[in-house]
């Protein structure tokens, strides 16, 4: 007859199985686990009766979203739903709350104007730092107030740590931390929050893997770009269901190349800056559950879309009003951002942009929102900041200035991979508490976007294939 073992006798024994794990490797440890479990598995089967049995729908549910075959396609699909659904859904209000913010805008410069302001202040007040508020919280705020609570609510239904069961081998592949996949999958809304989402993580170095390279998938900053130029390029202009499908299908491709690179960058970081053996964990799938629809939209929308958004104005306020500065100094015949841009095209020529869009990049570092109305200014040498009503008079304004597939490529790619926005990197100084790790931070993304594009164009030159 088996003797019942005491729980402090069992906690002992798991302590020394979890020793012997770490002394022998992620392998033992991982064997040991699954052990413990199956045997209380046989243990529970031969103590517990049920009076009727019922069909575990969990258990179903789970033999299709974690098997090898459906596991992986569900999660693409449903990835492309969300976006579908974010980039539809964001349209109307997006344009109603830029027509308010605008309204207010021209009600801002007839008060200036009529109390006889000085031209630059009206200038940098108005036209710079209110005019790329009104941008970043236009373009940020709907996208946010739609994926933050379908997120919440995968997260509250239980699918999450579906999602992190399936990614953990991938990630422990290349030697970082399963529940890197929940981090990552945080930075689609906003690469600010997927970095404190790394909290999560309780090993320093597998944190540290996560947090420099959640910058590689789109946040809600870049998604509006991606968006533009794919159904520019890719849908020929046309912004129909058809043209919001290509879009879609074409974001989901950045995102695969992001999700890759992610991969490779933790693979390469854990053989050189932060060497180490993954971590296991162990994830015990939660029941599926129905969500709380009206508590997780409320907590969604204050704890992660407010505090995200709060964080961007802070940061793009003084970004537009040094954007109008630069605009508005000339030297010569030519504005700082023209001479600039004129300094920066052979740079930008060899890896497939040209000087204005690697400025826009650059301008742009406070919120990744003002990088495509820095880029028109710069194209139209206007003195504040605009952006086209029309995506066909965008298309136009691209073509005059002889952008072709191959530089909306170049754009895409290395809007997806460039450093994060002064908000993502003033998160992971605080994070970190390190300046040496917010500068790689920004340092490797950048190198990398620079080797891809310079590859590509390289080689699409030599073998004259676009």
């Amino acid at each position: 007859m088996t003797q019942p073992v005491e729980y402090g006798g069992l906690n002992q024994i798991v302590k020394k199985a979890a020793e012997y794990g770490r002394t022998q490797g992620e392998g033992v440890r991982d064997q040991i686990v699954s052990h413990i479990y199956g045997e209380a598995e046989k243990l529970a089967a031969t103590v517990v009766t049920c009076s009727n049995e019922r069909t575990d729908w969990d258990r179903k549910i789970d033999n299709i979203i974690t098997s090898r075959f459906f596991g992986y396609p569900l999660m693409l699909a449903l990835l492309g739903a969300v976006f579908w659904v974010t980039i539809s859904g964001a349209n109307v209000p997006s344009e109603m709350l830029a027509n308010l913010l605008f309204g207010i805008e021209d009600w801002l410069s007839s008060l200036f104007i009529g109390a006889g302001a000085p031209g630059w202040l009206h200038g940098v007040v108005v036209l710079g730092t209110y005019r790329g508020l009104a941008w970043v919280v236009s373009v940020m705020l709907p996208p946010m107030a739609i994926f933050f609570p379908i997120f919440t609510l995968l997260e509250d239904l239980g699918y999450l740590p579906r999602v992190a069961f399936n990614l953990d081998h991938a990630f422990k592949r290349v030697g970082a931390h399963g529940k890197q996949a929940l981090t990552m999958s945080m930075g689609f809304g906003c690469n600010a929050a997927g970095v404190i989402a790394a909290r999560i993580i309780d090993s320093p170095r597998e944190r540290l893997i996560a947090i420099l390279t959640n910058n590689f998938v789109p946040c809600n900053g870049r998604f509006p770009a991606l968006i533009a130029i794919s159904i520019i390029f890719v849908a020929g202009g046309v912004f129909s269901a058809y043209g919001t499908l290509a879009a879609s299908a074409m974001v989901v491709a950045m995102i695969l190349v992001g999700i890759s690179v992610t991969l490779a960058v933790s693979w390469l970081l854990s053989k050189t800056l932060l060497k180490g053996e993954p971590s296991s964990f162990t994830l015990e799938l939660p029941p599926y559950r129905k969500p709380q629809i009206i508590p997780v939209i409320v907590r969604s929308l204050f704890d992660r879309t407010a505090f995200v958004l709060a964080r961007a104005v802070a940061v793009a306020a003084p970004a537009g009003a040094l954007t109008w500065i630069f605009a508005n100094i000339y030297i010569g015949d030519l504005s700082i951002i023209g001479h600039v841009a004129g300094w920066l095209e052979p740079f930008g020529r060899a890896i497939g942009l040209d000087g204005i869009i690697i400025l826009a990049f650059i301008l742009g570092l406070p919120a990744n929102e003002i990088v495509v109305p820095i880029m028109i200014m710069g194209y139209l040498s206007a003195g504040s900041m605009l952006e086209f009503d029309s995506l066909l008079a965008f298309r136009e304004l691209l073509l005059s200035q002889n952008w072709t597939l191959l530089t909306a490529l170049n754009f895409m790619l290395f809007s997806l991979l460039h450093f994060p926005c002064g908000t993502t990197l003033l998160t992971i100084h605080k994070e970190t508490g390190s300046l040496k790790w917010t500068v790689l931070a920004a340092v490797i993304p950048t190198i990398i976007a620079i080797l891809v594009c310079f590859s590509i164009t390289q080689g699409v030159r030599l073998f004259n294939l676009l």
